[in-house]
């Protein structure tokens, strides 16, 4: 029996790679370079299921190119960079790994935000210059993160552990803006509120962007936004690039209109807008939220264990534990 031809496109851990081996013939990026558009359609040649990231785009036009394809599997929880529809009008399996990294990205978030609200970054780069020569009694003073409003745009697994973290730990007042209400066992866990957008913008003290990207969330915080914002208020997105407006944001705080923002994300990552790296009062992260050792790993499991069932290999065979568009599976069967 001919073992399907799977592609690896960017370095991934050796023992995920052997589990593919096993029942697949790979061809792995070893260079981990981020393929051209070109080189990602041309690799994908034979091809019958792929392992991807969030720097390969998979539309229309590749799946054409490379009609023998049946699954492409993302080895992260957002999926902007995968076009569904046109994956299942072509009866091609996409999958996600959400969940394996809720906790881990909630960590990273509630950090983020700390290290934004006790200005962290910029205290480290002052002592780095050697410009630290005494005390003084408002050096560094930043806000409160302890009893302060925190709102979180967008309440899914992630916006709720960061939620958590805040109302259980830290006894902070929990404002949530979300597409849809929150059971009421949950909201009276968290002692969590359900606003308006404006609402939240208004009264927090600590703002936190965990909604997925799509088109109507687009620059969800954009200018507008902003201007709502208490002037000591912070900004975190842990979201996805493009969901704030990093121009208006970087207007923001060089006008002092904002107090500072923490990002993990960007528009048009991995480059930065520019206006960000001039103003000290922002902590800049390169998209690390979910990057501790043992989320990475399940991450790249779960990722192998899709596209390894989608292909009919495997003990999960037929069935993928996490895919986007299961009409395709029934499609199949």
């Amino acid at each position: 029996m001919t073992r399907p031809a799977v592609l690896v496109a960017r370095a991934v851990f050796p023992e995920v790679i052997e589990r593919l081996a096993a029942h697949c013939e790979v061809d792995v990026n070893r260079e981990d370079r981020i393929f051209t558009r070109p080189e990602l359609i041309a690799r994908l040649a034979g091809k019958a299921g792929a392992f991807i990231t969030g720097s390969e785009r998979i539309d229309a036009e590749l799946l054409d190119a490379n009609p023998q394809l049946r699954a492409v599997c993302n080895m992260a929880v957002g999926y902007n960079n995968i076009d569904v529809d046109a994956c299942t009008a072509r009866g091609v399996l996409a999958s996600n790994t959400p969940d394996v990294l809720t906790e881990t990205t909630a960590d990273f978030g509630f950090a983020l935000m700390m290290a934004t609200a006790r200005r962290i970054a910029e205290s480290e780069h002052y002592l780095r210059r050697g410009e630290w020569t005494k005390w003084r009694y408002d050096m560094f003073a930043g806000t409160d993160v302890h009893g302060a409003t925190l709102g979180v745009l967008g309440m899914g697994r992630i916006g709720q552990g960061v939620a958590r973290r805040g109302a259980l730990g830290f006894g902070m007042k929990v404002l949530y803006a979300n597409r849809s209400r929150l059971p009421a066992d949950v909201e009276a866990t968290l002692g969590a509120k359900w606003v308006d957008k404006a609402t939240l913008l208004r009264e927090s003290d600590h703002v936190v962007v965990v909604t997925p990207y799509t088109p109507q969330t687009h620059h969800l915080v954009d200018a507008a936004a902003l201007a709502l914002m208490k002037p000591t208020a912070t900004l975190t997105n842990i979201a996805r690039g493009g969901v704030v407006d990093d121009a208006a944001l970087a207007a923001a705080l060089k006008a002092g209109r904002i107090a500072a923002a923490g990002l993990d994300v960007f528009e048009g990552e991995p480059s930065v807008h520019p206006a960000l790296l001039e103003v000290p009062n922002v902590v800049l992260t390169p998209h690390i939220a979910s990057a501790s050792v043992p989320t990475r790993l399940a991450m790249a499991s779960l990722a192998a264990d899709n596209l390894l069932a989608a292909l009919g290999l495997g003990p999960a065979a037929g069935q993928p534990p996490t895919p986007l568009n299961p009409q395709v599976l029934a499609r199949q069967g």
